[in-house]
């Protein structure tokens, strides 16, 4: 039997081979540390200067609700209540002939994804004078009705659109699934193309107008030659 026993007193030791070991995890475990770090700070400053933005956002939300409370305990005085009560009809009224069937119908159908179709709309007036639109939609998909919704939300005629409910169906035109969305409905203002003068009748205005003072002219040359002749 063999025994190998060293009697140095300082035994052998391959120290670059440890080195390159050790060191390059140890770097790497830096650097990795670095990352994180740089990672937890940004995400540090993001999230005071979101808490911030929203610190601020809440602050106006507040100031709005106050004024509007005091607006409202305003209107809401016995001899203020007729005016109130003017107001929200004359509201109500505006907000009726600013609506129009066939805008929102086309507004509805820019938006419309394939495979999907509207089955019954219903609009209505919420407290605060906004026009709330209730519809009911069916299609063979409910991703689909999720791109309605998105699309209807990125339009800028509709504004806070929520998929209330949905129920699976059976119908001949193959859906097989309806959806309940609400959304508040932003009327067009009037077409620029309709608040500007159209050429044609400008041309024509000119037109008659250049008529007209060809006519008087013509007269106006008349009227001497006849008190000539007698």
């Amino acid at each position: 039997m063999r025994f190998d026993i060293n009697l140095a007193s300082r035994p052998y030791e391959d120290a670059r081979r440890f080195w390159m070991r050790w060191g390059t995890g140890l770097g790497v475990a830096a650097l990795f540390t670095l990352v994180l770090l740089t990672l937890t700070v940004t995400g540090w400053i993001d999230a005071r200067r979101d808490h911030a933005s929203i610190a601020q956002e809440r602050a106006m939300i507040a100031d709005r609700d106050r004024i509007r409370a005091s607006a409202e305990a305003f209107l809401n005085r016995p001899e203020n209540r007729t005016t109130r009560d003017e107001s929200q009809a004359l509201n109500e009224l505006i907000e009726r002939k600013a609506f129009s069937w066939t805008l929102v119908l086309e507004n509805l159908e820019k938006v419309m994804p394939a495979r999907v179709h509207l089955v019954s709309i219903h609009p209505e007036l919420d407290p605060d004078n906004e026009l709330t639109l209730k519809m009911t939609v069916a299609g063979d998909s409910r991703d689909r009705a999720i791109e309605l919704a998105r699309r209807m939300e990125d339009s800028r005629r509709f504004a806070q659109t929520n998929i209330t409910s949905e129920t699976s169906t059976q119908s001949k035109n193959g859906d097989t699934e309806q959806f309940e969305i609400a959304a508040i409905y932003i009327p067009e203002t009037l077409p620029e193309a309709a608040a500007q003068p159209k050429p044609e009748v400008k041309k024509n205005a000119e037109t008659t107008d250049t008529k007209k003072t060809h006519n008087l002219e013509s007269r106006a040359a008349r009227i001497p030659a006849r008190k000539e002749k007698r």
